[in-house]
């Protein structure tokens, strides 16, 4: 299996609405952003997969020597060695790849965060850093395109952040942060038991209010310039944005179950922004 058919098998084999917007993108774009979302996804998988935090640790200090490695032009990793050639042309930094890996390693020494400050820091790293080096690769052509792009990453990683209550609390996780459990007067262990109630539900308001808010602030922000480039965001911020109206329709039932969009839905959202350039 060549490098590049690993990190197609990879994105496709995830399900994640990010393949979707990659669908429409022109074919170097196109292998190239697959082939970053693959290594972001090895690296979570790190995370996600591994229960031994010593280990991942480890696993994720060879990454680090990895990136080092393939950025002298020594990869080893096929999802490296696809994403390598893509490097020049789309100015991709080792500093970005290796922002992803220490957000992800703060997943492992860290399980809670006092304050929206702390989880935004974290959330920069996971999803701002992804959302820029993914905004170059689109196409983009104005500086302030980057806002546009880190401020969009932060509203996608809160939407997964909502979505994902009740697993992350499987796995001893609450990203929402402590001051603002306090405000709501919602215990660490009702999350953690996945017990819902009107004060939670009140809580998961307040986070989407914050998510839709950065939604549309993101929106503001992309420059006309760059509006047509930057399709394959849009799309994401389609498909979030709707999966994220559908858990506020549906009462925020994020403790109990996980709220999705089907295959075909992401496709007709996707397209529907290609097409027709609204959502």
């Amino acid at each position: 299996m060549s490098p590049e058919q690993y990190v197609q098998e990879k994105a496709a084999a995830s399900g994640s609405s990010f393949y979707y917007a990659f669908l429409f993108l022109p074919p170097e774009r196109r292998a190239a952003i697959t082939a970053f979302y693959a290594f972001c996804r090895e690296i979570d998988d790190v995370v996600d997969e591994v229960s031994d935090p010593m280990v991942a640790q480890q696993k994720l200090l060879w990454w680090r020597t990895e990136v080092q490695a393939a950025f002298a032009g020594r990869a080893q990793h096929p999802a490296l060695q696809a994403l390598m050639p893509h490097v020049p042309r789309f100015g991709i930094a080792q500093s970005s790849l290796q922002s992803v890996i220490e957000g992800c390693e703060m997943d492992l020494s860290q399980t809670r965060y006092l304050d929206y400050p702390g989880l935004s820091r974290y959330c920069h790293l996971v999803a701002g850093v992804v959302g820029e080096v993914s905004a170059r690769i689109f196409g983009q052509t104005d500086d302030a395109t980057t806002a546009y792009a880190h401020t969009l990453g932060q509203a996608l990683q809160l939407t997964n952040i909502i979505r994902d209550v009740g697993e992350d609390a499987l796995r001893g996780r609450i990203y929402l942060p402590v001051n603002e459990l306090q405000r709501f007067d919602v215990k660490a262990h009702e999350i953690l038991n996945r017990v819902p109630s009107d004060r939670f539900l009140a809580l998961m308001r307040f986070q989407a209010e914050r998510a839709q808010g950065l939604y549309d602030q993101a929106l503001a922000l992309l420059p006309n310039a760059d509006r047509r480039s930057q399709k394959p965001g849009l799309m994401m911020a389609s498909i979030y944005r709707t999966l994220l109206r559908e858990i506020e329709a549906r009462g925020y039932p994020v403790l109990r179950e996980r709220v999705a969009l089907t295959p075909l839905r992401k496709l007709w959202l996707a397209w529907k922004m290609q097409a027709l350039g609204r959502f």
